[in-house]
Formats: structure tokens, C-alpha cells, sequence
């Protein structure tokens, strides 16, 4: 175990303003006056009815506030004592342990992937607020839809990994090879929206490379999606005719019974780590289909070695550069030893380095460990030396291929743009740039000119993107110094830069921005329109109501350039202008560059792609170990060899399937619960969960012998009922895209939690839960109000006897918006949640005051619960509390944040949850949720 400090320094001041509030509540109702010297003489005042039992203030005395702070010890002593609970005990691998198996393996796993997706959130929510600072607009409300339209981008890819390496498989243990062939694909066709590929006959050997390219958007991602089993299992496609694997037929077998057989690296895999730790990632499989821990524990070793990341086992995933990351999805995909290993452009993204080593890996797994390997792959010249068969997709058709012609080793430049002699646009001088003391840039000096075009080219992590940063903005330069004009950016995440719902919107947005930065009149209506035209030159860029990120890659990348360069900078910044396109988008790219430049523009890139910068014509700037521009020429990579294979590579079903200990070992057969006892339970649960709640209140109806107990059974009450409604519900959590949905929203709601409570009452978390609640369904939202407190216990350490409380209150909150009518509509649908959650605000302000209100005040005072009272004397009493401390200032807030941000972000929200793609119980073809179609809240239970 290890100390963590920061939830006991947190338990310490929490119970030093209990103590403060104990001594403020018997100071100002009746007064403090045990005993003397009297220290003020206040004078009493009795309230009217219906509080004539009330007497504010009084005289206070040492002794009487002595023995206001005594009585207060013991709720702060428990307090202090969950502190040091939550300072030594780590609840997130509790998660883990609990993911593997039990009752509990659905909710488990999903608050793993919640814990998992932070350090993901938290790279978001930089990324768009660098991507506003940029655009020029203010860091508020609207930067919440970008956000969360890029995390539910990261739960779908989630997703996807957790459906690939067996979460919810039904069978007792997914198949495993019978030794036939690893892939046949005969007459068939992978179909999904208007994209449709056939495939005659495919059907690569084991111990082999097979190389797979063609246009972006072609279908190359749609054929790998399909023999995987994504297309047509989760994705909502369809796929016909034979597509056989390991033996299987793919339209009956789901990619979770099929774990063993296929391993998938995913597109981006850095963006589909399910957990937080690189052992825990890679053994996953394995735990989600019940192998030993001790076994699990092995493998993973074993593997890491093969593929040369031991270093990296104890990493957080979140710290893994891109070719790490690549390297270690590929571990997590070949720890069951499959024999068909697909993987998506595993060479995007990476510098010569990192992409030398993993070809090296990719050869190994088919020469050595014979797996069938299928890369589908833009760079796909890299791979020729191990490719032993080549296919393309040519006319939406999967047809044999060739070989792409070797690049030359130095490729022919472009046309050399000619550099005006004149004074440079922008100019750096011995820059330097840091972050959290680490030195990311040193003494970097650059001259830029108009009209001319230059490329950083380096490794990953030589400072590129900081570089391009540091000149546009001047973040983390501490030393030299940058002169020049009007600089834009482009920065990586360019889809960051959409801040709207549409092309057109974003289109006016930039016009209306353009209107108020210049002092002139507002630009011609179609402008925006016009400048696009001008820099997508024969590209076809829809302008319409269709969705930004909706866009081709390319068309994505243009439209970015377009609206930075509205107007006209001086000089344009652009970080890797290429990742993740084809020739074609690339050259489309290339002459959006290259008329930014005929404009006038000084344009600098950072880039991988050395030939697409020679082709531009660029000045070449070697960048290397945080040095730009270095004066050493770009040094080629050396090469990398694997450790030897070991003698017994492939994971022995035997070793792996042991019953070692039962508690290492899941029950891969999870039972649910009947739907009669299910909602039976529910019931009985949230009902003993609301009279925990409103114990103070229903005393009176109690005998006087059970009065003194009662606070105590409230207390043990209130988690047995959440354990009970989290037991029921776990067997309806069964789909890997509702655990990743459900835990990537957690995660949101958990860092909107901490960072807004405290602040005055403003709690916008609420906006989260009301929206998803009414998108997915009162189940939905029930699960996910719980899961946010339990996520934002743990991030904060906060779990204590509260906990339950809390987690009852925001799971209702959740819930109700999904009771809501389902009929309404547009602004009425909006008006209609607004009102929800203003009433939402005010009752969880007194549910959550009702059940503490006792221990908060104590005895001695006007307010305080006295056992045996008359109701009407109590309610009183507790309604004054509530009013002074609650309800008057913070809950009132709390309704203002709910209703202004659901009126400010409400509808961008709802169509970025309602874009989701749930996926339906049977495990067959997904449903696309449309913003018009009204769905069964039950749907995303899968």
C-alpha cells in the first residue's frame, strides 16, 4: 500500500469546518451560554410561529463553546478516520480486483474504465481550451460540447477494445484455434452507411503479412471492422457471404466469443486503453475471460519481453508516447496468442524510430510466433520488406494488389519557393520552453518570411508541438523571445477547433468573429465560404447542416486551415498536416498549404512526413532533443531487434485455465437477475434508500425504544440498499459500449464534481446527468448519478458514510430526467429539463440536508432533531436549517448553474449523446440513436 496524502489533508480541513459549524450553530440558536465568564452577551430573540421554539442568539460563555467543539469530536474523529481509510487503502485498484469477477464484474469494470478515462479527460479538456484560446473565444459553457464530443469518441473506441478481448462473452471460455485456416473470406461484402466492399476470395495463410491500402475512406477500416467483428456486431454494419475465422462464421459469432482467435490494434490505440496501468491493459483479456492471476501475472511478463516493453508494465498509460503506445496495444492484442492479428495504420502517428520497431514486432508475430497478419496501412512503402501479399481496395472491391514502389532515399523537392528579401514575419530567438520544470525547447532561433514554407521535421518528443505552441501563443517560454505579426494555429487535434454542430454554423461562427476583430465593416456574407473554396481548391468539402467531425480526415484538416486563416495571418502554423491520410488528402493538404503561402503567409509545419515537406518545396529544420533548429542532418534510425523467442511462446490453455485459488478465477457465466425480480428489487432498494433518507422525520411513527436506534439504522441502511440496486442493475450492464459509455460520462461527471462543488453551490454536474439521463433512459441516468460519486469519492477521497447518501440523491436526479415525457421536442424539450432541473436542485438540497441535519447541529440548540418531539416541531426545525444553510443560498445557485447551462449547451449536448451508437441486447446490429427517434430507455442494455 502506499500513503497518499492529499485525502487526509482533505478529511482534516473537512472536519475543522464541521467543528467550526457545530460551534456557528450553537452560537446563533439559543446561544452558548453554559457556565462563565460570559464572552458576549447577545441578546436572545424568539422567532414567531410556526418556529416560536426558536430563540436566536443568546449569551456565549468559554465553557458553552468548549463543549459545542466536544460534542462535535466524534463526527470529526470519523471523519479524520475514513481520511487515513482513504490515505492507505487504493479504491481504484479495489475497482480492478472487483472487475474480475462476482457480482458486481458489469458496474466493477465500468468504474475501471471510468477511473482509466481522467488522465484521457484531462488531455481533452487542454487540448479545447488551447483549441479556443486559438479561435480567439472565451473558455466557458460551450467548450463542455467539443469536450464531451471528443470523450464519447474515446468511450466508442473503449468500446470497441473491450468487445475485442472477450468482456461479456456468454460461453464458458471463448474458442481457441482448432489449427485450420486462421481467415476465409468467400463472396462476401462489408456494408455500413453508403460505404459497401466486396471481397471475392481472401484468404491470407498463418505465418504471414498481409498488407491492405488504399484511398482514405475507401474501406480499408471497414473490412478489418468486419472480419474483427466490429461491423456488424457493434458498429450497426452488416456483413454477408462467407467470412470464417478460426473456423467460426463471424455473423454468429461476436468479436467477445471470439478473443482467442483475433487480435485488434485499433486506430489511435493510445485513445482505447480500457485501465490505467500498461500490466493491467495488456493482461486484460485474460482477466475478462477468468484465466489465474498468478497466471495472468506470467503472461504478461512473458509477453512484454517478446515485444520489447518490460520497462513499461508499472507505466500509466496516459504517460506512453505514440510509438509506446502502439507497441503495448499490440502486447494486449497477442497475450492469448491469437492466430489472426488485424491492425489499423499501426504506423500513423509515429517517427522513423518507433515505426522500425514496430514493423520488427509485426514480422516477428507472423515468421516466428506464425500468426496471420493483416495491416491495413497508408505508409504502407514501410512495409515491404516484410509483406508477403499485397491487396487493395480498388473500386469497392478487395482485390490483389502490388507492391508499392520503394520511396526513394531522398525524394525529390518540389518546386523551391522563393524567399522574398525582405524583413522576416516572425522571428524566435534563443526560446526556451518548460513545463513542470522539465525542459521541452532550448535556444531555439527561426527567421520566418512571407510567402515561404518550412518543415520541422524530428522524433516524437523532440518538441515540435511545443515549439509551434510557444511561437503562437508564448505558453511555457520562459526565456528569449518571439517577435512578429499575426500568427495562427493549427495544432494536432485540429477537430478541436469545431466548436459547432455543422459546417455551416462553424462557417458563420468565423464571420462573426472576423466582424468583431476588425475595425472596419463586417465581411460580405459567403466569405467564409469563398476562403474555404479557395484554400479545398478541387476538393469537394460539404458546407452544409452536416457535422464537422463527420468529415473525411482531409476535409477536416482543410477546414481547420480555413477557418484560422480567416483573416489572413502573417504567419501559419501547422502540427502534422498528414496524420492518418492518403496520397490523395495529402495532396489536397499540400495545395491548401501551398496557397495560404501564394497568399502571402509564412507557413511553418511540423511533421513526420519528410517527403510530403520536400514536396512542398519546404526549408527543412531538423529538430532533435528539444534543440530547433538543430544543425545536424536528420539521423536514420537504428535498427531494433527483439529479445529471442522463448521456447514455449503460445499461452498453454492448461497453464492459463487452472483452478489455482477460487478467488482468482471469475465465473465467466454471469447470471441476471429475472426482470419481475430485478424491478422488484429496485424498488425495495431506492425505497429503504429514501427512508434512510427522511429517518428524522419517522421517528415519531416509531416506538420510543427504537427512537435511539434509528440514526444508526439509516446509516446501515443506506449502502446495503446501494449495494442491493448496484447487484440488480450489474446484470443489465452486460454490453461493453454501456460499460465504456457509462464510464467515460463518469469520468466527465466525476472532474465536473470536483472541480464546480464547493464553489458557491455552482454544481454543473447536474447538467451532465440530466442530459444523459433523458438521452439514454432513467436506468441509464440511475447508474450514472451513482457512478459519478463513486468515481468522485475516490479521485478526491472522499468516501465515508456519506457516500451512499450521495450516490442515492445524484442517481435520482439521473433518473428522473429519463421519466421525463418522451414525446417532447426542440425548445419545449429543453424548457421542459430546464424546469427539472431547477426542482431536481432544490430536493436533493433537502434529501441530502434531511439525513445529516441531526449530526450536523447537534443537541442544545433552537434547530436541533430532538427525539420524541411532535413532527410539526421537528419539521420546523429542519425546514430552518435547511432555508438558512441550503436552501437560500447554495441550492439556489445550484438551480441557476442547471438552468442557465442546459438553456446555453443543452441542445449541442443532447445531439453529441444522441449521435451514440447503443448496441442492442441480442449482440447483433447496432441502433443508431437519431435526435428524432424517441427510444426505449432500455435500449443501451446490452
Amino acid at each position: 500500500m502506499t500513503f497518499r496524502p492529499a485525502p487526509l489533508r482533505a478529511a482534516a480541513v473537512l472536519a475543522a469546518v464541521f467543528i467550526a459549524a457545530r460551534v456557528v450553530y450553537r452560537v446563533l440558536f439559543n446561544g452558548a451560554g453554559t457556565g462563565s465568564p460570559i464572552l458576549l452577551d447577545l441578546p436572545p430573540l424568539r422567532l414567531p410561529a410556526p418556529y416560536a421554539h426558536v430563540v436566536f442568539l443568546g449569551p456565549v460563555t468559554g465553557p458553552g463553546l468548549w463543549a459545542a467543539v466536544l460534542s462535535a469530536l466524534p463526527i470529526a474523529a470519523t471523519i479524520l478516520g475514513f481520511g487515513l481509510l482513504n490515505a492507505w487503502v487504493d479504491v481504484s485498484r479495489g475497482f480492478v480486483r472487483l472487475a474480475r469477477g462476482g457480482p458486481l464484474q458489469g458496474v466493477a469494470r465500468m468504474l475501471v474504465v471510468a477511473w482509466a478515462a481522467l488522465p484521457a479527460l484531462a488531455e481533452a479538456v487542454a487540448s479545447v481550451r488551447l483549441a479556443f484560446r486559438l479561435r480567439g473565444e472565451r473558455f466557458g459553457p460551450r467548450a463542455l460540447v467539443p469536450v464531451l464530443e471528443r470523450t464519447l469518441e474515446h468511450a466508442g473506441r473503449v468500446a470497441a477494445a473491450l468487445e475485442l478481448r472477450g468482456f461479456g462473452s456468454r460461453g464458458a471460455q471463448t474458442q481457441e484455434f482448432d489449427g485450420g485456416a486462421p481467415l476465409v473470406v468467400r463472396d462476401a461484402r462489408f456494408r455500413i452507411g453508403d460505404t459497401c466492399i466486396n471481397a471475392d476470395a481472401f484468404a491470407p495463410p498463418g505465418g504471414s503479412v498481409t498488407v491492405v491500402t488504399g484511398p482514405t475512406g475507401s474501406g480499408k477500416s471497414t473490412v478489418l471492422r468486419g472480419i474483427a467483428g466490429l461491423l456488424s456486431h457493434v458498429d450497426g454494419g452488416e456483413v454477408s457471404g462467407t467470412v470464417c475465422v478460426g473456423g467460426l462464421d463471424r455473423a454468429a459469432a461476436p468479436p467477445r466469443d471470439t478473443a482467442r482467435l483475433v487480435g485488434v490494434v485499433l486506430q489511435n490505440p493510445r485513445a482505447a486503453f480500457a485501465t490505467s496501468l500498461v500490466r493491467d491493459e495488456i493482461g486484460l483479456a485474460l482477466e475478462l475471460r477468468g484465466a489465474p492471476a498468478a497466471a495472468t501475472r506470467a503472461r504478461v511478463v512473458e509477453v512484454a519481453e517478446r515485444i520489447g516493453v518490460s520497462g513499461l508494465l508499472d507505466r500509466n498509460v496516459s504517460t506512453l508516447s505514440a510509438g509506446e503506445s502502439t507497441l503495448v496495444a499490440i502486447a494486449a492484442a497477442v497475450v492469448d496468442s491469437p492466430a489472426l492479428l488485424l491492425a489499423d495504420e499501426p504506423l500513423a502517428d509515429l517517427d522513423a524510430t518507433a515505426r522500425a520497431r514496430v514493423i520488427t514486432v509485426l514480422n516477428a508475430l507472423a515468421r516466428e510466433e506464425g500468426a496471420c497478419v493483416i495491416v491495413a496501412e497508408h505508409r504502407a512503402e514501410a512495409l515491404a520488406p516484410i509483406a508477403g501479399a499485397w491487396w487493395t481496395i480498388d473500386g469497392k472491391a478487395l482485390v490483389p494488389g502490388a507492391a508499392p514502389s520503394a520511396a526513394p532515399a531522398h525524394p525529390e523537392a518540389g518546386p523551391a519557393r522563393e524567399v522574398p528579401d525582405s524583413a522576416p514575419v516572425l522571428t524566435a530567438e534563443n526560446l526556451g520552453v518548460h513545463r513542470k520544470g522539465k525542459p521541452l525547447v532550448r535556444d531555439a532561433s527561426l527567421a520566418l518570411h512571407r510567402g515561404e514554407v518550412v518543415a520541422l521535421v524530428g522524433p516524437n518528443g523532440a518538441g515540435k508541438s511545443s515549439f509551434l505552441v510557444a511561437l503562437a501563443l508564448g505558453d511555457g517560454a520562459v526565456e528569449g523571445k518571439v517577435d512578429g505579426g499575426r500568427v495562427a494555429l493549427v495544432p494536432d487535434a485540429s477537430d478541436d477547433l469545431f466548436t459547432r454542430d455543422t459546417v455551416s454554423g462553424e462557417l458563420r461562427a468565423a464571420e462573426r468573429r472576423l466582424a468583431r476583430g476588425r475595425s472596419s465593416q463586417a465581411p460580405a456574407p459567403g466569405f467564409a465560404a469563398s476562403r474555404l473554396a479557395r484554400l479545398r481548391g478541387g476538393v469537394q468539402i460539404p458546407i452544409g447542416h452536416e457535422h464537422p467531425r463527420d468529415l473525411s480526415a482531409g476535409e477536416r484538416r482543410i477546414l481547420a486551415i480555413a477557418l484560422q486563416t480567416m483573416d489572413r495571418p502573417q504567419v501559419l502554423l501547422i502540427d502534422e498536416p498528414t496524420r492518418g491520410l492518403d496520397p490523395a488528402a495529402r495532396a489536397a493538404v499540400s495545395a491548401a498549404l501551398r496557397a495560404a503561402a501564394d497568399d502571402g503567409a509564412a507557413v511553418l509545419i511540423a511533421t513526420h512526413d519528410l517527403e510530403f515537406a520536400r514536396g512542398l518545396g519546404a526549408r527543412i529544420l531538423p529538430m532533435r532533443d528539444g534543440v530547433a533548429p538543430a544543425a545536424e542532418p536528420v539521423i536514420s534510425p537504428e535498427p531494433f531487434v527483439l529479445p529471442p523467442r522463448a521456447a514455449a511462446t503460445r499461452a498453454q490453455p492448461a497453464t492459463l485455465n487452472e483452478q489455482a485459488d477460487p478467488r482468482d478465477t471469475m465465473n465467466p457465466r454471469r447470471l441476471r437477475m429475472p426482470r419481475a425480480l430485478e424491478l422488484a428489487v429496485l424498488a425495495a432498494a431506492n425505497l429503504l434508500a429514501f427512508a434512510a433518507f427522511c429517518w428524522p422525520l419517522l421517528a415519531a411513527a416509531l416506538p420510543q425504544d427504537a427512537t435511539a436506534a434509528l440514526p444508526y439504522a439509516a446509516l446501515a441502511i443506506a449502502p446495503v440498499a446501494a449495494v442491493a440496486v448496484v447487484v440488480s442493475l450489474d446484470g443489465s450492464v452486460r454490453s461493453a459500449h454501456t460499460v465504456a459509455l457509462l464510464g467515460v460520462l463518469a469520468a466527465v461527471g466525476s472532474a465536473v464534481r470536483v472541480a464546480s462543488t464547493g464553489v458557491g453551490g455552482v454544481e454543473a454536474v447536474f447538467i451532465l446527468l440530466i442530459l444523459a439521463g433523458r438521452a439514454f433512459g432513467a436506468r441509464f441516468g440511475l447508474l450514472l448519478g451513482a457512478a459519478t460519486i463513486a468515481v468522485s469519492s475516490v479521485l478526491w477521497g472522499g468516501v465515508g458514510p456519506w457516500t451512499p447518501f450521495q450516490i442515492f440523491a445524484c442517481a435520482w436526479v439521473g433518473a428522473g430526467a429519463g421519466l421525463l415525457p418522451r414525446r417532447v421536442r426542440g425548445r419545449a424539450e429543453l424548457w421542459m429539463l430546464a424546469g427539472y432541473g431547477v426542482v431536481a436542485s432544490y430536493l436533493f438540497g433537502l434529501l441530502t440536508n434531511l439525513w445529516f441535519w441531526p449530526f450536523a447541529v447537534g443537541a442544545g440548540t433552537g434547530i436541533s432533531y430532538v427525539p420524541g418531539a411532535p413532527l410539526a416541531t421537528n419539521l420546523s426545525s429542519f425546514l430552518l436549517y435547511s432555508l438558512l444553510t441550503s436552501t437560500a443560498g447554495w441550492d439556489t445557485l445550484r438551480a441557476a448553474t442547471t438552468m442557465i447551462g442546459i438553456a446555453v449547451v443543452g441542445r449541442a449536448i443532447l445531439a453529441a449523446l444522441r449521435r451514440v451508437k447503443p448496441v442492442s441486447s441480442t449482440g447483433g446490429q447496432a441502433l443508431k440513436a437519431q435526435s428524432t427517434h424517441v427510444r426505449d430507455p432500455l435500449q443501451l442494455r446490452a
